[in-house]
C-alpha cells in the first residue's frame, strides 16, 4: 500500500467509524457488532501507525487522551453563554409566560421544553467541519479551552459530514450507573468519592491529564446552536444539528401554549427517577427565533427562555432499623431501613447513611423522624434528624462484628471512617476481585471482563478467584453470548495464567492498599505467599517502602483462614506462588526507580516491568531511598521533591541506556 493508497483507506475507515460512533452513541442504534467495529478500528490504527504523516488530529483514534497540560488556557465566547432567569414555581412560570406575550402581542405561544440537565455546560466551535475549541461557560464570556479533554467524549463529532462552521452548546453529564461504578473505583484506590454526577462530570473535564477523562464515560447532550437562514424554529435547530451528527435529548418536547408546558413540568417531576441521569428542572424557550429575536435579552438572560426549578426532593420519615451493606470492595455501610415515604414520584423505603461516623455526626437513631433527600445520589440519603419529635424510645446503631454476608472478621483501620469485610470469598465482592485478579497488571486473562465475572458469580459457578481454575467449558457455553469457540478461549486463557511472577498474584489478591509496585516489593522479600500466613506488621514494615497502614491491611488478610486457604487452593491448582528462579542478571538490585511525566518511546507500565525483571524496584512515590527519577515530558510534583531531597534525576534517554548497559 502507497501513501496515496493509505490516504484513501484511512478516509474510508474513519468515515465508517464515525458513522457507527454516531449510530452507537448519538442514536443508541447499532448497526454492527462490537467484534466487526473493533476490527476496523484496529484496521485504521495500523494503517496511521504504518503512515504516522498521515495521522490527523480529528482521527477516531484520538480520543484515548493526549499529554498532559500544565494548565488551561483561557478561552473568550464569540457570544456570551447567557444565564437562564428562574421560575421557582408555577405562579412565576405564568408571570414569564403573560410577559411573553405580552412582547410578541400573541394570544397563544409556542414553547419548546427540555429537561435541564444537572451537569456541564460547554460550548463546541468548529471550522469546515472539524472541531478546534472545546470550552466551559466560565463566568459567560471566558472559559476554559478543554478541547483535549472533550475529543475523548464519543458522542461529540470530531468531524462533520459537512464542512461548516459552527458553534453548539450543550451539557456534559455523567450517567447513574457510571457515577455509582466511579466512585466505588475511587473508594478502592483510597481516594475522595465525588458527592454527585455533576462534581464527577465536572472533575473528569477538569483534569490537565486528558488520559484520566478518556476513563470516564462521559456523555453530553447538545440543546443550541448559531441559527440558519432557513430555520424558523429552534426545534428546526435541533433536528438540524441532530443530522449533522450531534447528541440531542429525545424527551424535547414542542409545547402549544402554557397549559401543556405545565403538563410536561408536571409529567418530568414525577417521572425523573427513570432517568439515567440527573435533571434540576425543566427549561422553556419560546420556539419561534424572529420572536427570540424580537423578545431580545437582559444583561445577564434572554427574556425568551425560563428554566423551571424543581423543589429540592425532601421528605420526613421514620428510621425503623439500620441496617448493614456490602459493597464489591468490601465496604460496609449502613442503611436505613424506612417508613415508606413519598419523594419526587416514587416510593422510597431505604437511605444510606454512609458510615459509622457520620451515623455519630448526625445523631441517628433506629426510630428518629429524619428528613431525607434525594440530590445527585441514586440512593436517598438522610439529611438530619427531627429532634423534637424523639420519645425516648430510640435505639442506638452498633457496627456488627461480623461481615452479614459471608461472616468474616469486620475491619476499621485506624484513622479512617471505613470499616470492611477483608474475606476474599465474601460472595458481595466476589465479581470485583475476579476482575482485578483476571486485570493485565495480575493474572492478564484477557477473556474474562465484566459481562462474564457477573454472569459467572450471579450462576454461582465461581464463588473465589481460585474457582476459576476449575471451570468447565460445558459451564460457560450455557451462559449468555458463548458458544464453543468462545468458551474454549476462556479456558485457554485461566490455564495460560498459571505460570504469572507470583508477585501479579499477590497484586491479583485485591489487598486494600497494595498497588501493582507494592505487591512487586513485599514479593521481592517473601519467596513464597505461604510466608505471609503468619506475617506480622512489624516485618512488613521493615521493608523500605512500605507503611504502617499498607503492613496492617496485609497482616490482617492473610490472618483470614478463608484467605489462606484460597492461596492453598490456587496453588494446588497449580498457580504459580513462589519466586521463580531470577531469569538472567539482576543489575537493578536494591534500586529504587520512580517515574513522571509522559515517556516517548515506551509507556510506564512498560518500563516498571523492565525494572522489575532486571530486579528493581518501581515506585509511586519519592523518598530519600529513591535511587533514580526519570522525568518524562512534562513532570509533576515528584520532579520537584526529588530536587529538594537530592535525588538523582534522569532522562528516560538516560534510562534507556541504563537498560542497555544491563
Amino acid at each position: 500500500m502507497d501513501k496515496k493508497q493509505a490516504k484513501q483507506e484511512i478516509d474510508k475507515l474513519s468515515k465508517k467509524i464515525n458513522h457507527h460512533d454516531y449510530l452507537y452513541y448519538a442514536l443508541d442504534k447499532p448497526e454492527i457488532a462490537d467484534a466487526q467495529y473493533d476490527k476496523l478500528f484496529r484496521q485504521l490504527k495500523d494503517i496511521e501507525k504504518e503512515f504516522p504523516e498521515l495521522l490527523s488530529p480529528d482521527s477516531p483514534t484520538q480520543r484515548v487522551g493526549g499529554q498532559p497540560l500544565k494548565s488551561f488556557k483561557t478561552y473568550t465566547h464569540k457570544k456570551p453563554l447567557l444565564s437562564l432567569d428562574n421560575a421557582m414555581n408555577e405562579e412565576e412560570l405564568l408571570d414569564f409566560d403573560r410577559r411573553v406575550r405580552e412582547g410578541l402581542d400573541k394570544a397563544k405561544i409556542e414553547y419548546v421544553c427540555e429537561l435541564k440537565m444537572d451537569g456541564l455546560a460547554v460550548a463546541l466551535v468548529y471550522e469546515k467541519g472539524q472541531l478546534k475549541i472545546g470550552s466551559t461557560r466560565g463566568d459567560g464570556v471566558n472559559g476554559e479551552d478543554i478541547t483535549q479533554n472533550l475529543k475523548t467524549i464519543r458522542s461529540i463529532p470530531l468531524k462533520l459530514d459537512k464542512e461548516v462552521n459552527l458553534e453548539v452548546r450543550g451539557e456534559v453529564y455523567l450517567p447513574y450507573d457510571d457515577f455509582i461504578k466511579l466512585n466505588e473505583e475511587r473508594e478502592a484506590e483510597d481516594e475522595p468519592k465525588f458527592a454527585n454526577p455533576r462534581n464527577a462530570a465536572a472533575g473528569s473535564l477538569r483534569q490537565l491529564d486528558s488520559k484520566i477523562t478518556a476513563k470516564r464515560p462521559l456523555d453530553i447532550y447538545v440543546y443550541y446552536a448559531e441559527t440558519h437562514p432557513k430555520l424558523k424554529t429552534h426545534f428546526e435547530t435541533l433536528e438540524h444539528i441532530k443530522k449533522l451528527g450531534f447528541k440531542t435529548n429525545p424527551n424535547t418536547k414542542v409545547c402549544h401554549g402554557i397549559e401543556e408546558v405545565k403538563k410536561y413540568i408536571k409529567h418530568w417531576e414525577t417521572n425523573r427517577e427513570k432517568l439515567k441521569y440527573e435533571i434540576d428542572g425543566i427549561v422553556v424557550k419560546v420556539n419561534n427565533l424572529a420572536d427570540q429575536e424580537k423578545l431580545g435579552k437582559t444583561a445577564r438572560a434572554p427574556r425568551w427562555a425560563a428554566a423551571f426549578k424543581y423543589p429540592p426532593m425532601q421528605a420526613v420519615t421514620v428510621i425503623q432499623d439500620i441496617k448493614v451493606q456490602v459493597g464489591r470492595t468490601g465496604a460496609i455501610t449502613p442503611v436505613a431501613h424506612l417508613k415508606p415515604v413519598h419523594l419526587a414520584g416514587v416510593t422510597v423505603k431505604r437511605a444510606t447513611l454512609h458510615n459509622e461516623d457520620e451515623v455519630k455526626r448526625k445523631g441517628i437513631k433506629v426510630g428518629d423522624h429524619v428528613i431525607v433527600q434525594r440530590a445527585g445520589e441514586v440512593i436517598p440519603e438522610v439529611v438530619k434528624v427531627v429532634k423534637d419529635k424523639r420519645t425516648g424510645h430510640e435505639k442506638e446503631f452498633h457496627m456488627p462484628k461480623k461481615c452479614p454476608v459471608c461472616g468474616g472478621e469486620l475491619y476499621r483501620p485506624e484513622g479512617e471512617a471505613i470499616t470492611r469485610c477483608i474475606n476474599a470469598r465474601c460472595s458481595a465482592q466476589v465479581i470485583g476481585r475476579i476482575l482485578q485478579f483476571c486485570g493485565r497488571e495480575a493474572m492478564d486473562i484477557e477473556h474474562i471482563g465484566p459481562a462474564l465475572a457477573e454472569q459467572l458469580v450471579e450462576k454461582k459457578i465461581v464463588k473465589d478467584v481460585a474457582d476459576l481454575y476449575s471451570l468447565d467449558k460445558k459451564d460457560i457455553q450455557k451462559l449468555e453470548r458463548f458458544a464453543e469457540k468462545s468458551a474454549q478461549n476462556v479456558i485457554d486463557s485461566v490455564r495460560g495464567s498459571k505460570d504469572k511472577a507470583h508477585d501479579r498474584v499477590l497484586f491479583g489478591l485485591g489487598i486494600r492498599m497494595v498497588g501493582r509496585n507494592v505487591a512487586s516489593l513485599i514479593a521481592q522479600h517473601f519467596d513464597n505467599l505461604e510466608d505471609l500466613f503468619d506475617i506480622k506488621t512489624d516485618k512488613l514494615t521493615h521493608i523500605v517502602g512500605i507503611g504502617p497502614k499498607v503492613a496492617q491491611s496485609v497482616e490482617h488478610f492473610f490472618a483470614q483462614k478463608d484467605n489462606q486457604q484460597l492461596v492453598e487452593r490456587l496453588k494446588k491448582a497449580g498457580v504459580n506462588i513462589k519466586a521463580a528462579k531470577a531469569k538472567g542478571p539482576q543489575p537493578l538490585k536494591g534500586k529504587t526507580f520512580v517515574f513522571t511525566g509522559g515517556l516517548e518511546k515506551i509507556t510506564r507500565p512498560e518500563a516498571e516491568e523492565l525494572v522489575r525483571q532486571l530486579g528493581g524496584h518501581p515506585s509511586s512515590s519519592v523518598s530519600k531511598q529513591t535511587d533514580y527519577v526519570v522525568a518524562g515530558s512534562e513532570p509533576g510534583s515528584k520532579l520537584e521533591k526529588a530536587r529538594k531531597l537530592g535525588v538523582k534525576i534522569i532522562s528516560e534517554a538516560q534510562f534507556r541506556k541504563i537498560l542497555r548497559s544491563t
